[in-house]
């Protein structure tokens, strides 16, 4: 061998050779990228779908303009369930038997949901024939009346009558609360007793059972089934709306695309909000009814001290508030004081 060879530092000192991966170190590779694929596209998926929803929801004009009641520390959402049956087909309404489109819109539930900044979130039902005074209108009429003339008119309404500033308004529809229910692959109900209502289109056995949407719908709007008239309703949606946040929050929701997807989608073309509502502004509202689903959340009615007020004029019968009682319970939402609260 000459010199050269000897020296020849390519030959002396031959680089390491680079280990060949075994066969079990390649196949774990592939198999964490192909877990870091999904996961990706998971997190893709949870994001992109709420968008997408978001961009198809309704935003209307709702707030009303002039004198209005301080912000609270917290946030305060007007609930309605909308009777509107302009966005039906003609299928969807005989399915979910909302007759014709004759005459204004009215409102099946109230609800007022105060988030605060600290504390449990609080539910609270009016009922839709409560007595009150509605901007220029003269005499007492049933709040119904209010929002069949415009939203605005019943959030005006409200804040006049509670004290207490709405700051957000959110309508569902009657075809995008039977879709929701549809979606989540029915609710379940547990009925002390049978429910058989015609004006409601149910006829529902004791015990527990699945409901589809359109049951779910008559369940909820039922007034003459279980002799308690709009209380009995009332203490039905409450209890609706906390069993539906529950079941479309639920890791079972997340965890299947399809449900998800159909949750996030099925039910926006019938739901309607504010335009000052913002995507964060509705990630809470979502996170306060997940809150009301839970331990942790307040559900109660506006106290009432007569279900047979007389209106007069012809107006019929009204529900009146019991006023020390129910400005008691708004001078609290006002100053975030909910603790104290409790369900009824």
């Amino acid at each position: 061998m000459s010199e050269t060879q000897r020296l020849d530092p390519r030959t002396a000192n031959p680089p390491p050779r680079r280990p060949k991966l075994s066969s079990r170190h390649s196949g774990r590779n592939w198999f964490l990228r192909t877990v870091g694929l999904i996961v990706l596209l998971f997190v893709l998926m949870l994001i992109a779908v709420p968008l997408y929803a978001w961009s198809r929801i309704d935003k209307i004009d709702a707030m009303p303009t002039g004198d209005r009641p301080a912000a609270t520390p917290g946030t305060t959402y007007l609930m309605v369930g909308s009777d509107a049956r302009e966005d039906l087909t003609r299928a969807e309404r005989a399915k979910l038997h909302t007759g014709g489109n004759a005459g204004p819109p009215r409102t099946d539930s109230i609800m007022l949901m105060h988030v605060p900044k600290s504390g449990p979130t609080v539910l609270i039902s009016i009922p839709r024939d409560s007595a009150v005074n509605i901007p220029g209108v003269s005499g007492r009429q049933k709040i119904n009346a209010a929002f069949g003339k415009s939203p605005a008119l019943l959030i005006q309404t409200i804040e006049n009558v509670t004290g207490l500033r709405i700051d957000h308004y959110v309508e569902v529809g009657f075809g995008g609360f039977a879709s929701v229910i549809d979606s989540i692959g029915g609710i379940k109900m547990c009925l002390p007793k049978a429910m058989d209502d015609k004006l409601a289109h149910i006829n529902l056995p004791a015990g527990c059972q699945q409901l589809d949407g359109p049951n779910a719908l008559g369940y909820v709007r039922s007034r003459h089934a279980d002799g308690k008239n709009d209380f009995g309703r009332v203490e039905r949606q409450r209890q609706m709306v906390g069993a539906i946040a529950k079941k479309a929050s639920s890791p079972a929701t997340f965890l299947n695309p399809v449900r998800y997807y159909n949750v996030a989608t099925k039910g926006v073309d019938a739901l309607t909000v504010d335009k000052d509502m913002s995507l964060l502004d509705f990630v809470r509202f979502a996170n306060g009814m997940r809150a009301i689903s839970g331990s942790g959340g307040i559900t109660l009615t506006v106290p009432t001290s007569n279900d047979n007020y007389q209106l007069g004029h012809g107006r019929g019968v009204a529900v009146k508030w019991d006023t020390e009682k129910a400005k008691a319970l708004f001078d609290a939402i006002k100053q975030d004081k909910t603790s104290g609260l409790k369900s009824s």
